[in-house]
């Protein structure tokens, strides 16, 4: 009966009764392999951020070249070494400035040492900042920014007999003009491995006679010596003789004197002549450069400076100021002057003077005209002394900047490098897209037939990739010449093998599954299955590896650069770098710009070339 019930009509009842079930509508659109691939590209944010970057490198590598004014091929000295400039100096970031410690300070004209092609005035006028160290520095050389110290005489070697003398140029010394020298010696010992030594001073005439002032003494105070009262005691009213210190040398040690200052005095008419064998100065003695002036003291042994005074300053400077900034006094030929009136800058009339010059556009380099200069014969213009800014007088209509700093050269550092990525970029896609085309074609045909056909594709390639990279390269450049071409040409002849390797691998590994039997069981050509079944599968990896053959190529030939053999007669990134990499301690800009550079292209590559992978891998197709 149970199962009756069961059976029967009033045991069913109906879960719908007013609603009908049937085939839903698709919600979502059709889509192509590409459209689908592209949506998936498209959620990785590191991979879209990656192709930005890519884009904006690739656009400024076209467009920089072009649209930037500043120099890359005329070399120009004055220009070179600027520092990066973005903002306005002052900010004390990016602004053109350059900080310089530990530099020797010029006491006399108040500016840092440096080059002497910048005059005082264009010097103090760029420093933003200085510090000069409240204490001198004692250094025991002799430098022309270098004050005081002591002359340090020393034996010329430890030999017994071998005299060391301090000598003047001759002057005439007479026994009423009451005469002394007076002259200040310092005791201090062990300076530079020597040893104090007694020391002799004594006149010695032109015909090689002696007057003796002082015999061997080891007193090292400070002493006044009466060359009259020697004079008269040997018998002589005057004497044209020059003044001789003598260390006493010895076998076991080289011996010295130290002299601070040596002063002479008198009464008589000879005075001003005897006191031109003074020194007051030490370092200042030691360094003329003409032995015959005033003050010098020729030495037959060892002489040098101990303990002179040098300061030395911090500072930042604003390296656009400096080279760019106002000129007072500069000198120019008559013929660039014609050229400036020709060309409707300015105005002038010779025969008036400075007081006509009418500066008539801003092309004209100089502002005012300070004097002329007129040959005495021909009463023709010479030259004119002009001020006004610099950056006029090298062709530039306002004070230029440049965001990169400038190279050795004078380069624009950032439209240089952006000229050397735009051609290893060229040279990178062009490689790029041959080896990946070539190893396309030559990995699908030794993948997919596979036996005899594979065994000697890949033996070739075997053969062709066992010689050295570096020597095929080095023999095509040697034979060929350090161009375009040549590079190309030799990246190319082994460069495609790699995708060779990855499309033979992939053809193996998918030649064998279901859908691809099924393909060849309908009928499928070869060409059909390797272009619409296996090749779409493979993709994924074979476009990720393809994609890093560009920064590849791009190391490739910065290598190549480093051991001289880059690309010549053409702005290259590997060249540039190769050039600046000796400055990387001085100015690490003319390195870290360009490698912050090629480290964004290469990192961005990697990540967009992984976003393709994942994006081309048919697996994925339609998933989130």
């Amino acid at each position: 009966m149970a199962e009756e019930r069961l059976f029967a009509s009033d045991a069913f009842q109906l879960v719908h009764t007013e609603e009908k079930i049937h085939d839903k509508k698709l919600e979502t659109k059709p889509t192509t392999f590409f459209k689908d691939a592209l949506k998936r590209f498209a959620k990785n944010k590191s991979s879209v951020i990656a192709a930005i970057i890519l884009a904006i490198l690739i656009l400024l590598a076209i467009i920089v070249p072009v649209a930037s004014p500043y120099n890359i091929t005329n070399v120009s000295t004055s220009e070179k070494f600027l520092a990066p400039k973005l903002f306005e100096s002052g900010t004390g970031f990016w602004d053109g400035t350059r900080k310089m410690k530990h530099v020797v300070f010029d006491t006399v004209n108040k500016v840092p040492a440096v080059s002497e092609k910048y005059t005082v005035d264009a010097l103090a006028s760029s420093l933003v900042k200085i510090k000069v160290d409240p204490e001198p520095t004692l250094i025991d050389s002799a430098n022309q920014y270098g004050k005081n110290g002591l002359v340090m005489l020393a034996t010329d070697a430890a030999i017994p007999g071998k005299d060391v003398y301090l000598n003047s140029k001759s002057v005439t010394f007479t026994a009423a003009g009451n005469e002394r020298i007076h002259v200040v010696l310092d005791p201090e010992e062990d300076v530079q491995g020597s040893k104090l030594g007694e020391y002799k001073v004594f006149l010695r005439g032109s015909d090689g006679t002696e007057i003796m002032i002082r015999d061997f003494s080891s007193d090292y105070s400070e002493i006044d010596f009466d060359i009259s009262a020697a004079l008269k005691e040997a018998g002589k009213t005057s004497f044209n003789a020059q003044v001789v210190f003598e260390v006493k040398s010895t076998a076991d040690v080289f011996r010295y004197i130290l002299i601070k200052s040596i002063e002479t005095s008198g009464t008589g008419s000879n005075a001003e002549k005897i006191a031109s064998i003074n020194f007051t100065d030490a370092t200042a003695m030691v360094i003329l450069g003409d032995k015959n002036a005033d003050g010098y003291w020729a030495c037959s042994g060892r002489k040098g400076i101990h303990n002179s005074e040098i300061y030395y300053c911090d500072y930042t400077i604003d390296t656009y100021q400096l080279v760019y900034g106002n000129a007072d006094k500069v000198t120019y030929s008559a013929t660039e002057l014609k050229r400036w009136i020709d060309a409707g800058w300015c105005s002038y009339d010779e025969k008036v003077g400075p007081e006509s010059f009418v500066r008539l556009t801003d092309e004209c380099p100089i502002d005012e005209v300070v004097s002329q200069s007129v040959n005495s014969r021909t009463k023709k213009l010479n030259s004119i002394t002009g001020s006004g800014y610099n950056f006029r007088k090298l062709g530039y209509k306002t004070m230029p900047k440049f965001l990169f700093g400038t190279d050795a050269s004078g380069f624009d550092l950032f439209k240089r490098a952006f000229a050397g990525l735009r051609t290893s970029l060229i040279l990178g896609t062009c490689t790029a897209a041959f080896c990946f085309l070539f190893g396309l074609v030559w990995g699908a045909i030794s993948g997919y037939f596979g036996g005899n056909v594979d065994l000697l594709m890949e033996r070739f390639c075997d053969i062709l990739g066992g010689i050295p990279w570096i020597v095929m390269m080095t023999l095509f450049i040697l034979h060929l010449g350090n161009n375009f071409f040549t590079f190309f040409l030799a990246l190319c002849m082994t460069g495609w093998m790699g995708t060779a390797h990855r499309t033979r691998t992939q053809f193996y590994r998918f030649k064998g599954r279901e859908y691809v039997l099924a393909s060849r069981t309908l009928g499928s050509s070869d060409i059909r299955l390797i272009f619409k079944h296996i090749l779409p599968n493979s993709m994924g990896t074979i476009i990720t590896s393809s994609v890093l053959m560009i920064p590849s190529t791009i190391y490739s030939e910065a290598t190549l650069a480093y051991l001289n053999l880059g690309l010549q007669g053409v702005h290259s990134f590997g060249v540039m770098m190769s050039n600046n990499q000796q400055y990387l301690g001085i100015y690490p800009n003319l390195v870290i710009f360009p490698a912050v550079v090629m480290a964004l292209m290469m990192v961005s590559f990697n990540l967009f070339g992984n976003g393709l992978r994942d994006a081309f891998n048919p697996s994925l197709k339609g998933s989130e």
